[in-house]
């Protein structure tokens, strides 16, 4: 039985530091130092960089804007890609009475409006979630940087779960932003029939009735939604790739071929996606509501629906976001393999920490 429990305790992601040191199986009693200091310990992306050629420094200004391109790619080729699921899943969430479930939602709506009648709100979806994907990956890895050296190496190593938590969700405030406006659109052309077709007929009409209040009256909530899904999207993906690397890959990762890396990263996506649909799904269903109703707030809506109103949808999202946020990582992963961007590998302990812990000489 114990030896049960502590296999899941070394298998937790998101463990404290002394936890993950007994996982790395150098937690015990400290002793001092001695002898003289070894080499100094390269930081990981030297280490990286020595065993191949990259095509910019990681960390630099091309590395950021060739990193926001894959976001652009990633987030907003599988957002448009999946546009009649998140259609139905949308109407599902706004009128349960007439879309009692998936299947049945698509049937209606192929009967109501054709095969065309899956396609609306490619538009919007396009070009907000390549907006937000961005500023999403993007800010991402700024922060993820930024952080890292605000904290030192090995505070960065302890606690990298929390910055891998702080610096995605920095970078989901301001994608969400960016995102309102287009998402505010989408959800007006899917759930409000005769409305508008198109983004074009869409945008004036919104703005006429309300403002520009119309396209940011749900950024609240769609940080409600995102800033808890990014944080576990980031942090359960990278905590999930460490994990697979280290209990199921049978070999380490530089000895990996590049299609044998991406295959990882596409599994780590997929795990990632499950939890991220559970745990931003009720303030997805207020968003859905909230958009498509004029003069109403998001207090309101989330009381209107109750606990179970706000779980509608949860089985179409888990399949929307579990693929969406696989194929996402691996689109972003192909996109740094392609130009040669920096990869570092898993995180290691620093030397310099070992040695304090009296783990080396």
């Amino acid at each position: 039985m114990f030896s049960s429990v502590a296999h899941l305790a070394r298998a937790n992601p998101f463990n404290a530091p002394h936890l993950q040191l007994v996982q790395d199986g150098l937690a015990g009693p400290r002793s001092n130092p001695a002898g003289p200091p070894g080499p100094p310990r390269r930081s990981r992306k030297l280490a990286a960089a020595a065993v191949e050629e990259y095509s910019c420094e990681y960390g630099s200004a091309k590395f950021y804007a060739l990193c926001g391109f894959g976001g652009v790619l990633s987030c907003g080729l599988t957002h448009t890609a999946v546009v009649p699921l998140d259609l139905v899943k949308c109407r599902m969430q706004v009128d349960p009475q007439k879309y009692k479930g998936i299947f049945n939602g698509f049937s209606i709506t192929l009967k109501e409006d054709g095969v065309r009648g899956l396609a609306k709100g490619w538009a919007p979806t396009f070009i907000g979630y390549s907006m937000q994907g961005l500023c999403k990956f993007g800010f991402y890895e700024v922060f993820k940087v930024l952080y890292s050296n605000m904290l030192g190496e090995e505070n960065a190593y302890l606690w990298r779960t929390s910055l891998y938590l702080a610096a995605s969700a920095s970078a989901e405030f301001f994608a969400d932003i960016a995102l309102a406006p287009m998402e505010a659109a989408k959800v007006r052309i899917q759930t409000q029939p005769g409305y508008a077709n198109t983004l074009r007929d869409a945008a004036p009409k919104m703005y006429k009735e309300e403002g520009l209040k119309a396209f940011y009256k749900g950024v609240a909530p769609l940080w409600m939604r995102q800033i808890p899904y990014t944080m576990m999207k980031f942090a359960c993906f990278e905590r999930t790739v460490e994990a697979l690397y280290k209990f199921v890959v049978p070999k380490p990762r530089s000895e990996c071929s590049k299609p044998e890396q991406l295959v990882v990263t596409f599994v780590a996506g997929y795990i990632a996606g499950v939890f991220c649909a559970i745990v931003s799904h009720p303030a997805d269903s207020v968003v859905s509501v909230l958009n498509k109703e004029k003069g109403s707030s998001a207090s309101l809506v989330l009381q209107r629906l109750g606990f179970r109103g706000v779980w509608k949808g949860l089985f179409a999202r888990i399949i929307m976001i579990g693929t969406l946020t696989a194929l996402q990582w691996f689109i972003y992963d192909s996109v740094k393999v392609y130009f040669r961007l920096p990869r570092p590998p898993p995180p290691e302990m620093p030397e310099s920490l070992k040695k304090k812990l009296g783990y080396t000489q």
